[in-house]
């Protein structure tokens, strides 16, 4: 994160005043911004000379002192309504069946020209199918929650949705985070499968302790000395239509795990209803439709594609390492294929508009950049900008694994707009709330709060917490109910989750993002 010399605005909101107009503010003294409420830059994060953002620069444990007593607070909505989010993907095959939904660069020829492997939107529905039953001849059915450790892939794709159509739980965790971490979380999932490549189960037997609960496992690719079955062993050679399972929109669907970089790797647990909503938001706020073709940089959100009835090419890349990308590949991808969607972390996106605008490449087909996972900065995004047409747009969603996408804004914006104010100090802006999202900047507090009050709500202008209430937001970790006492706010049946940053709202209902709030002190 980018260190601001000046992030706060004044309180001349709550008086009926302005913040931040596009013609009003040249900088902090121009526009009156008391010296008490500036917020300045140190090195282990934000301080306020007013005090009135407080406490250490420490790491705040979730775990350390702070409990429920009652594991199951926040636990789900009753909402009986089926809803299985694998039926997403055969709406798509019934509308388009044969236009490809996942490609897959498998080789080269002699000439150095890429070739491409694919499945259909049928191919892919059959493809599940097939893996489905196999899957629960293993033992793998509904509830079961599955460690799933396979590189993006068509097998990787197949697999999801097989796990999804028999009501099994994917246990999805990143590899970027390193190793230790990784086995951390995964003996925390309690896992009673796992599938995985064969360096995966290398894994699995070099850690036998944080796998205890493991009644199966499956090797996709050569099984070595760990046993067990393969993914070749357990598909279904004939094919027959697999009864999807009748999962509830509140019925669990995978547990996908933070990153812990900004504290300790939690389990996130995603509902059928939440994927759902996460889809529709998507489709709708960045007007994607069928037919769209796809570079998705980060697995997971490859995995919406399906549903998304846009085709999902797999880049030639560690998806662990984005700075380190090839942009050859990347830019080769995107015009053998004409790619019109691209998601990428800022990383990769410096790195693919650095080459692109240093050799004058161009991208005519891509439309639609969406990059997050991170601040991008308005050098990079132009930088970037400088391949695509006039029309494309490059958006910056904010969000987290518990609630994406919550905010966003576009290039257009930002470049003519926000970016001055961000040079200027006033912190980084990163939209307004997406579609029904409700947003709220609150008193900024360490302690858990029960019950949500409006009086939490400081005025327009105050930096304080950003929280976040809506379908696509996480009501729960798993198992991990001293956490959920400091992320969650419960309001009757909803509930508010804390994001763990620091903002404030314009006067255009814009948040500026100021820092994280276990990096801020006090002077």
């Amino acid at each position: 994160m980018n260190d601001f010399d000046q992030t706060k605005a004044d309180n001349a909101s709550a008086k009926g005043d302005s913040i931040l107009t596009e013609n009003d503010i040249a900088s902090a003294e121009n526009d009156g911004i008391p010296e008490e409420s500036k917020i300045v830059s140190s090195e282990n994060g934000i301080s306020a000379e007013n005090g009135s953002i407080s406490a250490e620069n420490d790491d705040i444990s979730a775990e350390d002192d702070i409990f429920f007593a009652k594991d199951d607070i926040f636990s789900e909505k009753n909402d009986d309504s089926l809803l299985n989010i694998s039926n997403l993907m055969k709406k798509n095959v019934e509308m388009q069946p044969y236009k490809k939904a996942v490609i897959y660069p498998a080789g080269w020829d002699e000439k150095g020209r890429i070739a491409y492997t694919h499945l259909t939107f049928m191919q892919l529905d059959q493809e599940s199918d097939y893996m489905a039953h196999g899957l629960e001849n293993a033992g793998i059915t509904r509830g079961t929650r599955t460690i799933l450790m396979v590189r993006p892939s068509l097998d990787f794709f197949a697999l999801t949705y097989a796990l999804f159509k028999v009501g099994a739980v994917p246990v999805i965790v990143d590899p970027g985070m390193g190793t230790r971490r990784m086995v951390h979380c995964l003996r925390e999932s309690r896992a009673e499968a796992f599938i995985g490549i064969p360096i995966a189960h290398a894994l699995r037997k070099f850690y036998p302790g944080c796998f205890k609960t493991l009644k199966t496992w499956i090797t996709v690719g050569r099984r070595w000395f760990w046993g067990g079955l393969t993914l070749d062993h357990i598909r279904q050679t004939l094919w027959e239509a697999y009864p999807v399972a009748p999962t509830t929109r509140d019925e669990t669907a995978a547990i996908l795990f933070t990153t812990g970089s900004t504290g300790p790797p939690k389990g996130v647990i995603y509902t059928h209803g939440m994927f759902d909503a996460q889809i529709r938001s998507i489709k709708t706020h960045f007007n994607i439709a069928p037919g769209e073709i796809d570079l998705p940089t980060f697995p997971l959100f490859a995995l919406f594609d399906p549903a998304l009835g846009m085709s999902a090419v797999i880049p030639d890349m560690d998806p662990t390492k984005p700075a380190y990308v090839e942009p050859e590949k990347i830019i080769e991808a995107i015009l053998n294929q004409g790619v019109t969607n691209m998601f990428a972390s800022p990383a990769l996106l410096n790195r693919v508009g650095g080459y692109g605008k240093e050799m004058d490449i161009k991208l005519p087909s891509l439309k639609r950049v969406i990059s997050a996972g991170a601040p991008v900065s308005a050098s990079n995004i132009e930088q970037f900008a400088s391949m695509l047409p006039e029309d494309a747009e490059i958006h910056t969603p904010y969000g987290a694994t518990e609630a994406m996408p919550v905010l966003s804004i576009g290039s257009d914006e930002i470049l003519r707009q926000t970016r001055q104010f961000s040079e200027q100090g006033y912190g980084m802006c990163v939209g307004r709330p997406v579609n029904d999202i409700e947003v709220c900047i609150i008193k900024i507090s360490d302690d858990p709060i029960e019950q949500w009050s409006d009086d939490l709500i400081v005025p327009d202008g105050d930096i304080g917490e950003i929280t976040v209430r809506g379908d696509l937001v996480n009501r729960r970790y798993f198992e991990k109910p001293k956490s959920d006492a400091l992320a969650k706010i419960r309001e009757g049946d909803d509930i508010w989750h804390r994001m763990g940053d620091l903002g404030w709202k314009d006067n255009k209902g814009r948040i500026w993002f100021c820092g994280r709030k276990n990096h801020r002190v006090i002077t």
